[in-house]
């Protein structure tokens, strides 16, 4: 039986070429806190539709998780956020003494990253956050050569994160391609 050789597509991060293989099975793992908290700082809104395509075209994911804190009122966001690709992860939310929502998510991503990587579930992984708090888990992946990239909303991650020599990819880059409102219809 012959069998087709996989496609090879390549993508460049700071200077650096990178090959995927179309059969390989990348996941993509969001911090939306952190997500919409860093395009915000950068004051501008993420069209998560458009993200969610630059992720496949970009990374070859196939499955993108996304971590949230539940809040009831915010159902028609999530309903969005499905129809966009993304598959929800939520966490139980708690409220501050001002009534600020918190809603980490940190040690869930973890647990979900580390369960699938250890089941063999996916291939290679992109971590979408800024927040030093990954820079063990990131660690695991490089060292396991699981990692395909980090994708960082603000302008600058945390140092834990940059001075792990791994490749970043920061989403003020891609505003044009990725803002809410765009005229550009692909974010190839």
């Amino acid at each position: 039986m012959n069998r087709a050789a996989p496609q090879l597509s390549f993508f460049n991060v700071n200077g650096v070429l990178y090959r995927l293989m179309a059969s390989q099975k990348n996941f993509a793992y969001i911090d939306g806190a952190n997500l919409h908290r860093g395009i915000k700082d950068l004051g501008w809104n993420l069209d998560y539709h458009k993200f969610r395509v630059w992720l496949e075209d970009k990374f070859n994911v196939q499955t993108a998780y996304l971590f949230i804190g539940l809040v009831p009122r915010m159902t028609d966001l999530y309903t969005k956020l499905q129809l966009a690709g993304f598959i929800l992860v939520f966490k139980e939310v708690s409220y501050d003494s001002n009534g600020k929502v918190k809603g980490n998510c940190d040690a869930d991503l973890v647990l979900n990253v580390l369960v699938d990587h250890y089941e063999g579930k996916c291939d290679k992984v992109v971590i979408v956050t800024s927040d030093g708090d990954y820079a063990g888990l990131i660690r695991f992946l490089r060292d396991k050569l699981s990692l395909l990239s980090l994708v960082s909303p603000r302008d600058r991650c945390s140092f834990l994160l940059r001075k792990l020599n791994i490749p970043i990819v920061y989403l003020n880059t891609q505003k044009e391609k990725l803002k809410l409102g765009s005229k550009r219809k692909s974010p190839r």
